[in-house]
Formats: C-alpha cells, sequence, structure tokens
C-alpha cells in the first residue's frame, strides 16, 4: 500500500521499520517538530524522524494540522492509509477523510482501558495484570474508533515501564502489518463499560509519596523509571529510586522512617526496601554499595 506514517518517540520506530520491511510504501512520515534536548539545548530531531531521514524518506514536521495548506498538503499525498502510532497532534476531521481507507492507529492498551497519552505506566500503576496493543480505526474522539485486531501480554511483579514499551512496541509493528493486509473491513465498536484515560505524565508524579501503600510505591518505581524518575531526597540531598521491592519484614514508623540502617523505609501500609539507587551526580549503585560510602543511620526520615 501507499501509506503515510505518523509517529514521534522510539516506540513508533519499530512500526514504521516493520511497514518497510513489509514493502509498503510510505509516501510521507510526520512527526513532531524537532526540540531543544540535551546540556546545549539544541534542537533534536525526534527518534522517529532520524530514524526516516536515514531512510530517505520524505519527513515533514508541521506544528499543527488545522490549517487549510497542511490539510490540503496531506490529501495530496493520496495515501491508501495512514498508519499513527504515538504521533502526539490531534488529527482534525479532514485529515482522518483524507486516506482512501482511513487512519489506523496503534495503541498501547487493551481499549477502551486506558485511553490517552501513558497507557503503559498507567496499567503498571494501577497493577493491572495484563495489558496489550489495540490496532483501532481512528475517528474523531479520543481513542474510540472501532478495533480491528487485539492482543494480550502479561504484567508481572517485575515488569517495568522500559520491558513493557519494548514489548509493546514490537507486538503493535507485527500487528500493523497483518492488520493493513486485512483491509477493507470494518472493525468492532468499543465497549461501553470499561472506559478509562491515561493521564499524561507529570514531573511531580516521580516524588516518592511515603504515606501510600508500599505495594503501590513499588510500582510507582517499575511505572515512573526512566521518566519521569522516582525520588525522594535523603540527608538534604535528591536521591533517585532505580529499584525497590515490597519487604516482609514487619515493623511500623512515621512514614519515611528507615527502619533498619539498609534502606527499609516505612510506608503508609507495609515497607518498602530500597534496592537500587542514584545519587545526584553518581552512577546507579546497590542499596549496599551505596551503604559503603554515605551511612545511613536507622531512625533517619526520607522526605
Amino acid at each position: 500500500m501507499r501509506l503515510i506514517f505518523m509517529g514521534t518517540p522510539d516506540f513508533s520506530v519499530p512500526i514504521l521499520a516493520a511497514l518497510l520491511d513489509a514493502g509498503h510504501r510510505i509516501a510521507a512520515v510526520y512527526s513532531q517538530p524537532p526540540r531543544p534536548a540535551g546540556r546545549g539545548h539544541k534542537e533534536q530531531p525526534t527518534p522517529v524522524h532520524g530514524f526516516a531521514a536515514a531512510r530517505g524518506l520524505d519527513v515533514r514536521t508541521p506544528k499543527s494540522l488545522k490549517g487549510a495548506d497542511e490539510q490540503a498538503a496531506f490529501a495530496a499525498l493520496a495515501a491508501d492509509a495512514a498508519v499513527v502510532a504515538a504521533y502526539g497532534l490531534i488529527l482534525p476531521k479532514a485529515i482522518l477523510a483524507a486516506p482512501r481507507l482511513g487512519c489506523l492507529n496503534v495503541h498501547a492498551s487493551l481499549l477502551p482501558r486506558w485511553r490517552g497519552a501513558a497507557p503503559i505506566q498507567r496499567a503498571i500503576l494501577a497493577g493491572d495484570s495484563e495489558t496489550g496493543v489495540t490496532i483501532m480505526q481512528m475517528d474523531e474522539g479520543l481513542d474510540t474508533g472501532a478495533m480491528l485486531a487485539t492482543e494480550t501480554i502479561p504484567i508481572t511483579a517485575t515488569t517495568t515501564a522500559a520491558t513493557l514499551h519494548d514489548a509493546l512496541s514490537e507486538m503493535g509493528a507485527r500487528m500493523i502489518v497483518a492488520a493493513l493486509d486485512s483491509l477493507p473491513r470494518a472493525g468492532t465498536p468499543q465497549p461501553a463499560l470499561g472506559v478509562t484515560y491515561a493521564a499524561k505524565l507529570a514531573k511531580d508524579e516521580g516524588r516518592m509519596d511515603w504515606t501510600r501503600p508500599a505495594a503501590l510505591l513499588e510500582r510507582t518505581v517499575r511505572a515512573l523509571n526512566p521518566w519521569p524518575g522516582v525520588w525522594c531526597e535523603l540527608a538534604g540531598e535528591r536521591l533517585k529510586v532505580l529499584d525497590a521491592m515490597v519487604a516482609a519484614e514487619g515493623g511500623a514508623g512515621e512514614p519515611g522512617r528507615l527502619l533498619d540502617d539498609r534502606l527499609l523505609v516505612a510506608c503508609g501500609e507495609g515497607t518498602l526496601r530500597l534496592t537500587r539507587v542514584q545519587r545526584a551526580g553518581k552512577g546507579p549503585m546497590t542499596a549496599d554499595e551505596l551503604l559503603r560510602g554515605f551511612a545511613v543511620a536507622k531512625g533517619t526520615v526520607l522526605r
């Protein structure tokens, strides 16, 4: 098919690669505009932009698709379909209607659960036992279109946002190729029950709130690394929490208080042991490595 691809982050790159490997012709790639990044704050292209440019594809980075000129340029591509994967811009009605077979979205959840911007992280935070990918025929709503295909994957006690991100990206890449092969066909309407919304992540969600249950804080560590990152304050400096485990050890105390000298923290419910951390200006280290050069006494309160 003659396709338009619309995507921005790392998640989207394997999906574009799979379309190319399957022999589809990519008329153009749409991605978010370059943004300042790194220490020098130089403008950097998005992962999709970089990959597409290296493949010699036409890359377009409009700030909006609402203008008549942008919509006319999109329609002029005369695409059979558009494939959308974490693009980041709302598609107006004129864009949705332009491709002959419409716009298909690769969404990283089992719709209608976790419509919205951060389905991978929200599924882990909520303690869901499974998630997956939905291939959806897009309409004007927020992830409300008819479903063309779904596949599931378990969320285990060791699943992190990073591992789930990669697994769902590869799953979506395989699924979209099969879904395109089955077109044209009608999708299945989404159920009216079970709708949840995966709100965009905010930086302040990464601060550990020790009044919460240990089980929720452990999921927070798995869900919010690498971004926005999880942290607390120890002895006046920021300490990133990279790994943690709900501890079997009992004990009660003020939330945030260390119950031993090995980073066992009292929570609103239960206790959490920090197992891998990172001090400001230092590399990741195990709790034992931290404590060899930075004594932390029982009774210290993490903020």
